[in-house]
């Protein structure tokens, strides 16, 4: 089951397409990564999703039917790039706050901000000011705050900002558990490293319209170039590296990468070696990175920067 389904979606503003007819879905307790580069159209999708701005046309599903803001926003939970915290009031006064505008009582209220602030070790600020603590403090805060009330769907813009590993690490930990039990969460960053480490399918857009969609491993396999890399127990003479199979692209000592050449098969690099009698150490084929799929499509659409 979707939890969200964006069909033909737009926003204009003045004669500026930001959005530009994008369609695409998201299942229920996925990790959807949303990608593209400055001034792509990510920021207005998802303000229409969280229903700060309305869509100039198409329409928004959220869990089976039409998106209605007024009732679905406590359904969601959002955290974005530029944080919301009140830097004058204090972190405990401010997590009660928000927990209740997303329908919580005060006491469930309380009873969450208690359970998380222990997780999060942050018990021990509770009274301070927000304006008092760290950057990466602050971001805890602001996380715990984002889904003290259980979204169904929880929407992250650059959650690891100003964090240092091991709270970058809870925090991705709390991610993947939040998936598991079923809460769909859409992961907007710059940080391609991230993308293929925590996300299962991603879109990319640029200039207001889709350029890609799919999951992570197939769209791997799917601009794959057909590169391998290749360790020999020995080094062959260039006679026994001449083959019509592949084409070396990179050697280093008697390590080589190569590119099976076109009408041949994976096996025909290793029967090129065994004939040969040259004993192979490793062979792996080198899939492109989500970074590397980033930047071709990118600039196969045009880049403004």
């Amino acid at each position: 089951m979707n939890v969200l389904e964006l069909q033909n979606l737009q926003k204009h503003y003045a004669t500026h397409k930001a959005v530009d007819d994008i369609s695409f879905s998201i299942p229920k307790g996925s990790i959807f990564g949303l990608l593209g580069p400055n001034g792509a159209g990510k920021t207005t999708l998802l303000r229409m999703i969280t229903g700060i701005f309305y869509p100039d046309g198409g329409n928004i599903i959220f869990d089976g039917r039409r998106f209605d803001p007024q009732n679905d926003i406590r359904f969601i939970g959002y955290m974005p790039e530029e944080r919301g915290l009140y830097k004058k009031m204090r972190v405990g006064e401010q997590a009660l706050y928000l927990a209740q505008l997303k329908g919580l009582s005060r006491k469930e209220a309380q009873e969450k901000l208690k359970y998380w602030f222990q997780k999060f070790e942050i018990t021990s600020w509770t009274h301070k000011k927000v304006e008092e603590l760290s950057k990466g403090m602050q971001q805890k805060v602001q996380f715990i705050s984002t889904i003290m009330h259980q979204p169904k769907l929880l929407i992250l813009d650059e959650p690891f900002s100003g964090l240092d590993p091991i709270n970058s690490q809870l925090i991705q930990d709390e991610i993947f558990e939040m998936a598991r039990n079923g809460t769909t969460v859409i992961f907007s960053t710059h940080r391609m490293e991230q993308v293929e480490e925590i996300c299962d399918h991603i879109v990319l857009v640029n200039k207001g319209k889709k350029v890609l969609d799919g999951a992570v491993k197939q769209i791997k396999q799917d601009f794959k170039e057909h590169l391998f890399r290749i360790g020999l127990d020995s080094q062959p003479n260039p006679a026994q590296m001449a083959t019509h199979h592949f084409t070396i692209i990179r050697q280093q000592e008697k390590a080589y990468t190569v590119k099976l050449n076109d009408q041949s098969r994976t096996n025909d690099i290793l029967s090129h070696f065994i004939h040969h009698g040259i004993q192979v150490n490793y062979f792996e084929e080198i899939l492109p990175t989500i970074n590397e799929v980033f930047i071709t499509q990118v600039k196969n659409t045009g880049f403004d920067n």
